[in-house]
């Protein structure tokens, strides 16, 4: 089974996106790897470590360089903004359209081909206000 992907859904796959896509919270790895533990007590940090990469790799989900924090993952593979809070770093999905004309003006300015741009709103959570 695949999700639209090259990529074969194993159990362990199955297991981290259903896990991923149960939280809004924007997972580390080792987050991940503690939450997956529950339902596959003998999965290895490093499995979950390879099988992510792979799932982002593969569009399954989304990997998140925030700010040269840890790497965090999404399961809302759909393009999208975030916000971070500066101080704890939490990542919270912002409901804004995407600015598809961002990707054009670019293109004017480069003789790059434009693909996909992201875009990370920074400033502080309500709890660190």
């Amino acid at each position: 089974m695949s999700l639209g992907t090259s990529l074969r859904v194993t159990k362990q796959r199955q297991v981290l996106l259903d896990e991923l896509c149960k939280v809004r919270s924007h997972p580390t790895a080792d987050e991940l790897y503690q939450m997956v533990r529950r339902r596959l007590p003998r999965i290895s940090l490093g499995t979950v470590y390879r099988n992510l990469e792979l799932m982002a790799e593969n569009g399954m989900i989304q990997k998140l360089a925030v700010g040269g924090t840890q790497k965090r993952f999404d399961g809302n593979a759909a393009p999208h903004y975030h916000v971070r809070c500066l101080k704890c770093d939490r990542v919270d999905d912002l409901d804004l359209s995407l600015e598809l004309d961002v990707e054009q003006k670019a293109r004017k300015h480069t003789d790059f081909t434009i693909v996909r741009h992201s875009l990370e709103f920074a400033g502080l959570c309500p709890e660190c206000c």
